[in-house]
């Protein structure tokens, strides 16, 4: 089974549609089975973060439109459970949100430690979005790499771990999951018709999404490219990465106070 290799610092990996996916997948049906194996495994490891309260986990989702983000919120960190999750969703920046400066909503909703924290677009739609759109000045928004490098930098170095993943699908799959959630009277609401203006600069997010990735994964916040046109495979490969992630914490369970052991045996 293939793994996700996390983007070399200061390289710009390949975004073409052949890269949306792998050359070989299993089927669905076996994909789905080894995410639901990973679930135990996964809730442990959550419950020892949550029970010790002294570690965090922030995940990063980006993705184009119909890339996949819900889904993966859904299926991925739907095994955990909620108790120690916080998803955060970045919608277009409020009034409020504007008057300060652009990673203070990004702060404002990380989760405290002992949570997995999962950011639903994020801080990097300031270097997406507000660079594709020319929202502001080049010289503003080349800064902000380095910005989001020293933020991501502080969480780590106050007991978080981060995980980024941009989910990458192929134009033609774009074009068929949107004509669906046409289709589809649960998910036709979804759709904007500003949609169709963001496919229309596929070539200019690209970019953009290639300096993001070469100037922002780094060795302590990495970001990683999920081949996403299969849903099955995505999921599994965010969810094995994230178990390693975990894993390598060494997460353990806090030692119980000696006055709380001393009530063995006298429960009535």
């Amino acid at each position: 089974m293939p793994t996700l290799e996390p983007v070399a610092p200061g390289t710009t990996p390949s975004l073409g549609d052949a890269d949306a996916r792998l050359p070989e997948t299993p089927p669905k049906d076996k994909l789905r089975d080894e995410l639901e194996k990973l679930g135990p495994r996964l809730d442990d490891l959550q419950t020892r973060m949550f029970a010790d309260g002294k570690r965090g986990l922030l995940v990063v989702l980006q993705a184009r439109d119909a890339g996949g983000k819900d889904g993966v919120v859904r299926h991925v960190f739907g095994l955990f459970n909620p108790q120690g999750l916080a998803i955060r969703s970045f919608g277009v920046p409020t009034p409020v949100e504007l008057s300060h400066d652009y990673l203070w909503r990004a702060h404002g909703a990380m989760g405290p430690r002992g949570l997995i924290t999962v950011f639903n677009r994020s801080h990097y739609e300031d270097v997406l979005v507000v660079r594709v759109h020319e929202l502001v000045p080049k010289a503003v928004w080349q800064k902000r790499y380095a910005q989001i490098n020293a933020f991501e930098s502080m969480l780590v170095d106050n007991g978080y771990a981060i995980l980024k993943f941009f989910l990458h699908v192929s134009r033609d799959e774009q074009r068929e999951r949107l004509e669906a959630r046409l289709d589809d009277e649960t998910k036709n609401w979804k759709f904007r018709a500003g949609d169709l203006e963001e496919r229309a600069r596929w070539d200019d997010y690209t970019a953009a999404y290639g300096d993001m990735l070469s100037r922002c994964s780094t060795p302590d916040a990495p970001w990683f490219v999920v081949p996403a046109d299969s849903k099955p495979m995505r999921d599994l490969l965010i969810a094995e990465t994230v178990a390693r992630t975990l894993d390598a914490m060494q997460l353990t369970y806090p030692p119980a106070d000696p006055a709380v052991l001393a009530f063995r045996g006298k429960v009535k």
